[in-house]
């Protein structure tokens, strides 16, 4: 029996640091590639969730490739990656055409003003792929935040903006309006998209699905999935593209921190050396509390306390959990599920230092990827 990764985070695991579990990433990448094998769809690799390149080779070995949000991710996934680069921002800046076209396999553009100042620079390049995202209007996030559809929203082009005219040249188009969801919000988001867009399809190749595909969480209905996609591409005749974040890293990873300081104020707090702001923005943006190795909600165990980060911010608060014994200073803690969208997040207000990032190769052995430095922090200022 292997001993488990979490026997050894006091002894050989620096505080704090990002452990992606190999195994946990390579049993999701699998359940994907079925998808892939039995649906005809093609899945990529959202960089804007996960862009830790020491996984790429792995990643590469089961996807189809990647969906860059600008030049920089599609310069890391032209570098790192094997296979297709899909690249979309909401605006390009006329000067980075030229190095954002020769990185990418497909650019989608975000309105038709941004299609009129490049397609001409387009013909240039017949061998590429340009698509348009749409803007469905149809709203299935729940927290506003990362809802591309709300009013107002500037992603993608509505049903009324659309200038049917204007659309030699696009190849495909583009929607996301999902967050972290199952199968059913996915129905419901076709419905309305075949509803307002579906005469446009005739006309093209591909049609990228975007992200928020929860595929690998328990519960989630990948037959009712697959069938799905073959239907809708034996309908229309094109391809169809995935570009899940969570789905490809969930429960794949940990952050693990440790307490520096026992204060109190009403109630017990343990202030940790991992920072919400910094570490784990998403606990503010979303809101949402983080789940923990041996951690409980407030309560349910004997021990009560609230975790918060070193930064000067007052609101760096990381929620209320309760243990079954009492934490000490320089205790591990263990936070699961922390893969995607923290790493890419992460910065260095107050000089918090970066955490470190590693690999647990195969269930056997920990793999420092990096360690940051004072020089981190200096470089950026």
């Amino acid at each position: 029996m292997e001993t488990p990764i979490s026997n050894f985070y006091k002894d050989i695991v620096p505080s704090p640091c990002f452990v992606l579990e190999e195994q946990e990433l390579e049993n999701n990448l699998k359940l994907l590639a079925t998808v892939q094998k039995e649906s005809g769809a093609k899945i990529l690799l959202a960089l804007k969730a996960f862009s830790m390149y020491s996984s790429f080779d792995l990643t590469s070995h089961y996807l189809a490739g990647a969906a860059a949000s600008g030049k920089y991710e599609a310069r890391l996934a032209h570098e790192k990656m094997v296979g297709e680069v899909h690249t979309y921002s909401p605006a390009l800046k006329e000067n980075d055409f030229q190095e954002v076209i020769q990185l990418s396999d497909y650019l989608i553009f975000n309105s038709f003003s941004q299609w009129r100042l490049f397609r001409d620079k387009t013909k240039e390049y017949p061998e590429k792929k340009f698509g348009l995202r749409i803007n469905p209007q149809h709203q299935e996030a729940e927290t506003e935040i990362y809802d591309p559809c709300m009013p107002g929203s500037r992603l993608g082009v509505t049903l009324d903006e659309m200038k049917t005219d204007e659309l030699a040249g696009i190849s495909g188009f583009h929607f996301h309006n999902l967050c972290q969801q199952g199968l059913e919000p996915l129905k419901r988001t076709l419905e309305v998209f075949e509803e307002k867009f579906g005469t446009f399809l005739a006309k093209l190749n591909w049609v990228n699905f975007g992200g928020g595909h929860h595929i690998t969480k328990p519960g989630y209905d990948v037959q009712g999935l697959i069938v799905l996609l073959k239907n809708f591409q034996r309908k229309h005749d094109l391809q169809i593209y995935l570009e899940p974040g969570e789905a490809i890293t969930y429960q794949a990873g940990t952050l693990v921190g440790e307490v520096i300081d026992i204060v109190r104020n009403d109630r017990d707090i343990a202030i940790l050396d991992i920072s919400a702001t910094t570490h784990m923005p998403d606990i503010l943006e979303m809101p949402y509390r983080p789940e923990i190795t041996g951690g409980f909600p407030a309560g349910i165990q004997k021990y009560n306390y609230g975790l918060a980060g070193p930064s000067c911010l007052a609101g760096d608060v990381i929620g209320d959990y309760s243990f079954a014994e009492p934490l000490s200073i320089g205790q591990r803690i263990v936070f699961t599920d922390m893969i995607h969208y923290t790493m890419v997040k992460t910065t260095t207000f107050n000089g918090i230092p970066l955490p470190a990032i590693a690999i647990w190769k195969n269930n056997k052995r920990l793999e420092i990827i990096k360690q940051f430095t004072y020089e981190d922090f200096k470089s950026r200022l």
